[in-house]
């Protein structure tokens, strides 16, 4: 449907949008809103970005459509009258402790009474302590600053497909929260902490472990290890005003060094082993051809977590192969033992990831030996972020560094990892290693890579035609494993990712700015695909560091880098 609306007394044209906010944003008015989000269902609940009509009529501008010859009026007496009222009841029943708060500076709900000039309340607060749930690895949920816009129960149910939190009790006593009123890790909860990523206030946060980081760093009898996922590199940079996929690794290195890190090596090393191993065991079923297949990655501790809570049958189907955070640190303890032997030092692996579920995977007592964790520790982007600020470091200035040897060298498939499509690329790279013809050099499988929700591709191996399948976002996997359950589609290898873009998106990665969302993802994975392409390395089997590590650390020890997990 196509049409002129007036508002705020210009004529403009609509098309195709599917709401009269999407109209009145297109030409550059900025509507407030919490519970709005264009990828999840509209449902109009805080009602900040209600207009008036040229009949006096209030209406949500989020839930109504676009209708030719329709006035509006986006700033009217009434509606400044009435966005401020919302306000201040919202900031009436909020938890108003903004120092202690970690996204004070960021939180819409502080911006937009900034933004109406609310700086008293004429309402008492009726509000009631609620305790502070801090029972997951990866997430903080605190009731108490929680203005029910709902924006986290339709992400946990409309794109994760896991509905670990909802709606509790009604009217003035409704709260969200999981059922039952249990913990959050009493739940089917993943930790993906995608939930976060959409919380407008400081009511879901990530679990703060940077005084962890820190009390490691002072510790002289510690030798701490950094571990840099490929994803940090690509989004860091928002935290100082970076455009969305600037890569920032150097930086991030220099950075690390200041705070006063030993070692600082990068992920994508361990990815380049994970693609070793995992295109090793899916070749070994392949041929065996004994029902083993399909075979899903193993590399998102979120989709194997819903895996184990949903579809146990799968689990024997899901890699043995420890994600890349865990062969890390596997390989890194195994390096260091004689040093810190001599050094009378013990190895600290602190991981930098996009991934709040990474906290979670890092906990599992299969990561764990003798009581010994294979990794230590996990910092998100954002916590990561916030420890440079804390010490006052410019990282917009920084010189750009190197990352320390042996593990700094990566191939380019170490590096997609970090987007969706990316593991399934990398294993093909290998499997099919000097397979494509000349105008492919670059090895480039494009029907694995973009942002569509689920890529199907098939390449020839030998006599073989090998079905893949990449999927990302849990529900859409949900839809997926029904479809193969059902026989509707039959697949040889499926990469899962929990979060939509991969981990390029991941929990612990920066909240989008006014950017949508869907740009942000799409110009970070534009950042890693661009680091592939200047890699001289593309294959992970020609990293030269790689048959090092296997001829010497892991000599006799290849299975460490397996495990039986469920």
């Amino acid at each position: 449907m196509a049409g002129t609306m007036i508002i705020d007394g210009m004529k403009v044209p609509f098309t195709n949008e599917k709401n009269i906010l999407s109209v009145i944003r297109s030409v550059g008015i900025d509507v407030p809103t919490f519970c709005y989000h264009s990828e999840l269902s509209v449902h109009g609940s805080c009602r900040m970005c209600s207009v008036e009509t040229a009949r006096g009529n209030i209406i949500a501008s989020c839930s109504e459509k676009p209708k030719d010859g329709l006035e509006i009026y986006t700033n009217s007496a009434r509606v400044r009258k009435y966005r401020k009222m919302i306000l201040e009841l919202l900031l009436a029943n909020h938890d108003k402790d903004c120092t202690a708060c970690d996204v004070t500076g960021k939180c819409k709900l502080q911006d937009l009474a900034r933004r109406y000039g609310i700086t008293k309340n004429r309402f008492d607060s009726p509000r009631k302590e609620i305790p502070i749930d801090k029972s997951s690895k990866a997430i903080i949920r605190n009731p108490n600053k929680c203005i029910k816009c709902g924006d986290c129960v339709i992400m946990c149910e409309e794109v994760q497909g896991v509905g670990a939190i909802g709606f509790v009790n009604r009217g003035s006593n409704v709260q969200i929260a999981p059922a039952f009123n249990r913990v959050i890790d009493d739940t089917n909860c993943v930790s993906c902490g995608q939930c976060r990523v959409v919380c407008p206030t400081g009511a879901i946060t990530i679990n703060n472990e940077t005084q962890k980081a820190w009390d490691a760093i002072f510790d002289k009898t510690k030798r701490v290890v950094a571990q840099i996922a490929p994803a940090v590199r690509v989004a860091i940079g928002e935290e100082f005003g970076l455009k969305p996929g600037t890569a920032s690794l150097g930086k991030t290195v220099t950075a690390l060094r200041k705070l006063g890190f030993d070692e600082i090596y990068d992920t994508s090393f361990a990815a380049d082993l994970t693609v070793i191993e995992e295109s090793d065991e899916f070749l070994e079923k392949l041929t065996k051809n004994d029902g083993s297949l399909p075979l899903f990655t193993s590399c998102c501790p979120a989709w194997v977590k819903f895996a184990e809570n949903r579809y146990p049958e799968l689990l024997p189907h899901i890699s043995s192969c420890k994600s890349p955070q865990q062969m890390f640190g596997t390989v890194t303890k195994e390096a260091f033992i004689e040093k810190d032997k001599q050094d009378l030092k013990e190895t600290f692996v602190i991981s930098i990831m996009p991934c709040t579920a990474k906290k979670m995977e890092a906990s599992r007592e299969e990561f764990t030996d003798n009581g010994t964790k294979e990794v230590d520790l996990v910092l998100t982007t954002q916590e990561l972020s916030m420890m440079i600020k804390e010490m006052g470091i410019n990282f917009n200035d920084l010189e750009e560094e190197s990352l320390d040897m042996p593990f700094g060298i990566s191939s380019g498939s170490g590096v997609i990892f970090g987007a969706t499509g990316g593991v399934a690329e990398a294993v093909l790279r290998r499997v099919l290693n000097g397979k494509k013809s000349k105008a492919e050099s670059e090895i480039i499988f494009n029907e694995v890579r973009g942002l569509e929700a689920v890529k199907e591709a098939s390449v020839t191996l030998g006599d073989r035609t090998i079905s893949i399948c990449v999927v990302h976002g849990l529900k859409n996997a949900d839809e997926v494993i029904k479809q193969m359950k059902a026989g509707e589609k039959k697949y040889d290898l499926v990469e899962v990712m929990s979060c939509i873009g991969g981990c390029i998106a991941g929990g612990g990665q920066p909240a989008p700015d006014k950017r949508p969302i869907a740009n942000v993802r799409r110009l970070r994975s534009k950042g890693l695909y661009s680091i592939d392409k200047t890699r001289q390395i593309k294959r992970a089997s020609e990293n030269p560091i790689i048959e090092q590590v296997y001829s010497t650390i892991l000599k006799d020890k290849r299975h460490i880098l397996h495990v039986h997990k469920h």
